[in-house]
């Protein structure tokens, strides 16, 4: 709280006035590849630190699936070639599944938003069991992150909202009220699943609750990673996926 209250009253502003401002040196992020090296399968000391097996060597040499990656820092402090760092860009959020799978040669894409202004942006957020990426949900709009001046607004009815945010893995008891909530929603209707449990299950994946996230059931027009992801990186996602929907 008091390096916040620092930092503001630095800039003058409570809000950064920067759409997507990298995180401060101090916060690990995600995972990245950098040019450094990697000493390949002789060590492999990455994949067995990994709590969900994100990490794995391909064809093109180490993958990093952020999907599954819990952003737990594991594999950045403990790589002995500093070939994975870490990621402090917010602009982490993704339409397609396979852009999240990382390699030497193959980074996280950033899109150009563009100038952000237009019509509002209404969503409707469904929560299937991760508190934490709702609570970095509810921050994205807070004062200090400020998503409302780009026009979003959190809805309490699906039938006035433009885009469906899942967080959580989507366990048995929520799959069939999460359909219902999609289907009343109008057209044209867009899907996010925020948060490393909605993209592949996370922990929960496999158990006996079958919380594989939210793609079995819906196909998601936009994925942020991260577990839980930060509250800007949860604001890009949302515009990313909205510059997905018909003009007019």
């Amino acid at each position: 709280m008091l390096n916040a209250l620092i930092h503001a009253a630095k800039q003058k502003f409570t809000v950064d006035l920067a759409d997507f401002p990298n995180l401060p040196e101090d916060m690990m992020g995600m995972p990245r590849l950098s040019e450094e090296p990697c000493a390949g399968e002789a060590c492999s000391r990455c994949i067995e630190l990994c709590p969900t097996g994100a990490i794995a060597f391909g064809n093109a040499g180490i993958e990093i699936d952020l999907g599954c990656c819990l952003a737990c820092g594991a594999c950045i402090n403990d790589c002995p070639t500093k070939t994975i760092q870490a990621e402090r860009s917010t602009m982490t959020a993704v339409k397609n599944r396979e852009d999240l799978v990382i390699r030497a040669r193959k980074p996280l894409p950033k899109e150009d938003l563009g100038k952000l202004t237009g019509k509002s942006i209404d969503v409707r957020v469904v929560s299937t069991g991760c508190s934490a990426t709702d609570l970095e949900v509810n921050a994205s709009l807070n004062p200090d992150f400020d998503g409302s001046r780009y026009g979003i607004r959190i809805v309490a009815s699906p039938r006035f909202a433009d885009i469906l945010l899942v967080t959580g893995p989507v366990p048995q008891a929520m799959q069939e009220p999460l359909i219902r909530c999609y289907e009343a929603m109008p057209d044209p209707r867009l899907v996010i699943a925020a948060g490393c449990s909605a993209i592949s299950g996370g922990l929960h994946r496999g158990t006996y609750a079958n919380g594989a996230g939210v793609e079995p059931h819906l196909t998601p027009d936009a994925f942020v990673p991260g577990n839980p992801p930060h509250p800007i990186s949860v604001t890009y996602g949302i515009l990313l996926a909205a510059r997905q929907r018909p003009s007019g």
